[in-house]
């Protein structure tokens, strides 16, 4: 049975059950992920404010308004009256497994892209709350990435304004990403911003200089998890070859709403990534008991 024929079949199943599940290379296989309730956008404010650091050109720390993040549904230690922490748990278990496991040697399991294969879809909210979820482990930092220049959300999503950012560290030798992250004040989160558009935005999004960063952020070690907000998968190309680099791939599909074949051709793009994990988001299903599934493809 083909990869296509495998992926409708598993989505119809998914329609029913109100569960996502994962396609597994033949080199691993992928653990189900929990269904995402309905939750509305991030749209909260944030200051930048001097962190007090000296000695470096180190950028003011961004001052998140927490009260506001967990009303749009962010994920702190504390979310009474949500399930959404623990479905994010549920979701971020498989992905940590693998970065530390035995096949993580080279460390590129570390670094996980979240897209889907339309806009709309929720990808950008699901990569924030990863990031937020996977911060709150206790050997875990987190660097979350805007890798989807064109619409570059992070930052408004996150409420802060940022000029400088990932495009700028490619186009620019000179540059370390540590120059260009901005930490925040969740405790082992930073963000690094989509960066500055030009007429090459989508050429150095997939350039030798992107490939070098991704070593160097695979080589920074298991107790970093570099989480990445990558473009709609059907709409530009850049996303497919991003995805060839990472070590993970999380595929945020919206319940209800995303055609099977879109999902199936999304699934198609994602062939040379070792593991890619779907979720469904914004599914109004009664969820199903927690518990993982393995799919072999």
């Amino acid at each position: 049975m083909s990869i296509i024929e495998q992926a409708t079949r598993r989505l119809e199943q998914l329609e029913q059950a109100g569960l996502a599940v994962p396609r597994a290379t033949a080199a691993a296989k992928a653990p189900t992920v929990r269904a995402l309730p309905r939750v509305d956008a991030i749209h909260p404010e944030a200051r930048d404010q001097p962190n007090g650091m000296t000695g470096g050109p180190r950028r003011p720390i961004v001052e998140l308004d927490l009260d506001a993040l967990k009303r749009f549904g962010w994920l702190g230690a504390h979310h009474a009256g949500s399930s959404i922490p623990e479905e994010f748990r549920q979701i971020k278990r498989p992905l940590l497994r693998n970065a530390r496991g035995a096949e993580s040697s080279d460390g590129r399991l570390s670094l996980i892209m979240v897209t889907s294969a339309l806009p709309g879809e929720g990808k950008t909210f699901t990569a924030i709350n990863l990031a937020m979820s996977l911060a709150l482990e206790i050997d875990t930092s987190v660097l979350l990435i805007d890798a989807d220049v064109i619409r570059a959300e992070l930052p408004k999503r996150l409420g802060f304004h940022a000029d400088e950012g990932l495009l700028d560290l490619l186009g620019d030798p000179s540059l370390a990403w540590t120059d260009l992250v901005r930490e925040t004040n969740v405790p082992k989160l930073s963000v690094l911003p989509a960066g500055r558009r030009s007429a090459v935005s989508t050429e150095l999004l997939v350039s030798d200089a992107m490939a070098t960063l991704l070593d160097s952020l695979a080589a920074a070690g298991r107790d970093r998890i570099v989480v990445f907000d990558a473009p709609p998968l059907l709409v530009t190309s850049e996303a497919k070859v991003l995805a060839s680099w990472v070590g993970q791939v999380l595929l945020v599909v919206e319940a209800a709403a995303t055609p099977r074949r879109a999902v199936a051709q999304a699934l198609t793009e994602l062939e040379k990534c070792p593991l890619v994990m779907s979720v469904l988001n914004k599914s109004s299903e009664a969820r199903a008991p927690y518990g993982y599934g393995e799919y072999a493809g």
